[in-house]
């Protein structure tokens, strides 16, 4: 008995290795190295400080980096756009869902592919797309735009964080329709059955019945765009030549690249990640506390 024990869990660790030992590689390790990166400093000697050493210097980049008004605005930016967008991703993925699980079966695959494809389209390619539709010169909707008299200006100063927050939604909200697609999925057909024979009308099976059975996967897709919303860095990246408005430092993601690939003070920007990687576990963890603490005292 001792001899099967012992080999299955032998099994178990040769199927887990692999997996155990890429984790290893690039996430514990990079993890760590930027750690390591976020307490370190360069030591200037020689002739006019060209020559350096790394020294520690404990939490100096970290008060550097929070004492930096440019570093500190972008969070407020990202956290504002995130007050708006994550909602709205959520409520829009769950609408096309419902959508969906209630539509004729001729067209549920063409819908779900359409709704599917600007997740398959890259970050970049996506930006890039979008750049072309918010560019006055180019832009057939600031053209439609001006023929009704309504002055479009997606790139200034007030719409540039909506802009993003629209290519965001349009390019992520059928991967997150999809997950919840799956969980309606999953839902027993006898309680829509037993529902329908007690009078229940299709707005009570979605609130009593299709929304409740599919909060792990609202909480799921919430805790991603979380994640990713923080996250932001592709789409101000990519508008940023054409985009006066967005500064060096627009987002903390962006901050950090630039501190990192510009200035090439990657002790700096280490510990603006780790800052930014705090924030993002932060919220998710105060969001999942929050759900569950709702859930008990329900």
């Amino acid at each position: 008995m001792t001899s099967i024990t012992t080999r299955r869990r032998w099994t178990v660790v040769g199927f887990l290795s692999p997996f155990l030992l890429l984790m290893t590689l690039f996430l514990i390790v990079p993890i760590l190295f930027a750690l390591y990166q976020s307490v370190m400093g360069i030591k200037r000697s020689g002739a006019f400080g060209k020559a350096g050493s790394p020294e520690f210097v404990g939490l100096n980049n970290y008060i550097q980096a929070l004492g930096d008004p440019t570093f500190t605005a972008s969070f407020g930016r990202v956290l504002l756009f995130a007050a708006v967008q994550v909602p709205l991703m959520i409520v829009f993925a769950t609408v096309l869902a419902l959508l969906l699980d209630a539509a004729s079966a001729r067209w549920v695959k063409f819908f779900r592919t359409a709704f599917f494809l600007p997740y398959g389209v890259p970050g970049v390619i996506a930006s890039m797309l979008w750049g072309f539709l918010y560019t006055p010169q180019l832009s057939p909707l600031i053209d439609v735009g001006n023929l009704l008299g309504i002055r479009l200006d997606f790139l200034g100063g007030g719409s540039i964080l909506w802009s993003i927050a629209n290519i965001v939604t349009w390019q992520y909200a059928g991967y997150n329709m999809l997950v919840l697609v799956a969980q309606l999925k999953s839902i027993d057909q006898d309680l829509f059955e037993a529902a329908e024979i007690d009078g229940a009308n299709a707005w009570q099976m979605v609130t009593k019945i299709k929304l409740p059975l599919i909060r792990p996967a609202l909480i799921l897709t919430t805790v991603f765009t979380i994640i990713g919303t923080i996250q932001l860095f592709t789409e101000p990246m990519i508008l940023q030549p054409i985009s006066p408005s967005i500064g060096t430092g627009y987002t903390p993601n962006l901050a950090a690249y630039n501190e990192a690939f510009t200035r090439n003070n990657y002790n700096l920007a280490a510990a603006e990640a780790v800052i930014l990687a705090v924030a993002a576990t932060g919220l998710s963890f105060g969001f999942l506390k929050f759900v569950t603490r709702k859930e008990r005292s329900v």
